[in-house]
């Protein structure tokens, strides 16, 4: 698992020893000591040679690492397309034929917040970040196509402990349900290159998840227990703001690019 340090990282860190026999974690920032389960290997995505080491005797990766949020693009280009490309590459060199590839809902963030998008909807990021998972999402398709190496683009909606705020209330991804999505991408018998929307069950969604029944994800948990809580805390949403128009939410207004 790449990005362990992150905050998906360090709540997946866990509950991901009990899917293998050995669970190597990779971050460019320092890791706590492993466990007995684990390896630890400190490694900056946009050094080929560091990757390479990494990755050498994995049979899967769960690719948190780069970069996840808005940023100027010199960063960016290292972590999530440099950094993407030489993940890649080094599972064709080593063998590795599945990776979990932690997409984001910012692919499609300049679609409307009363808009249901697939995976056949055409991609439209909703800043240099997205821009960057798509073009993640686009390797992963040469490398399955040319090289056999399936992957799931996982397009994470929003996943803390809890809804932040309204938008998140169709984002939200519980960590335990984000462990059983990367749990069936693992498992299922046929992943092909999929793509997936990553998000509990929650009563209001913008994402359409039909075509990934063959991952076999069945979310448990759903934002709606904490709809309540979330809508006495928060302003009544200003319909002419951007980020409430689109599913992006502020990212959509972040700038300059």
């Amino acid at each position: 698992m790449t990005g362990a340090a992150g905050g998906l990282g360090q709540a997946m860190r866990t509950r991901l020893q009990a899917n293998c026999d050995i669970l190597r974690l990779s971050d460019l920032n320092p890791l706590d000591p492993a466990q007995a389960v684990e390896e630890v290997v400190q490694a900056d995505l946009s050094d080929m040679a560091a990757v390479q080491h990494m990755v050498a005797g994995c049979q899967a990766i769960v690719h948190f690492g780069g970069i996840s949020v808005e940023q100027p693009w010199a960063p960016i280009v290292q972590a999530n397309i440099i950094g993407v490309y030489n993940l890649y590459e080094a599972a064709r060199v080593h063998g590795v034929k599945r990776v979990v590839f932690a997409s984001s809902n910012h692919v499609m963030g300049f679609y409307r917040q009363n808009e249901v998008v697939d995976a056949k909807s055409p991609p439209r990021p909703d800043g240099l970040y997205g821009l960057s998972k798509a073009f993640g999402e686009d390797i992963s398709r040469l490398y399955f196509d040319r090289y056999g190496i399936e992957t799931a683009c996982v397009r994470i909606g929003s996943s803390y402990p809890e809804p932040r705020d309204r938008r998140m209330l169709a984002t939200w991804l519980s960590f335990d349900d984000l462990h059983r999505l990367i749990t069936a991408c693992l498992t299922t018998p046929v992943l092909g290159h999929s793509i997936i929307y990553g998000t509990s069950d929650n009563s209001v969604s913008w994402y359409d998840n039909h075509l990934a029944k063959h991952i076999g994800f069945r979310p448990q948990d759903s934002s709606d227990v904490f709809r309540e809580a979330v809508y006495a805390r928060t302003d009544e949403p200003d319909l002419t703001d951007p980020a409430v128009q689109f599913q992006g939410g502020g990212f959509v207004k972040i700038g300059p690019l």
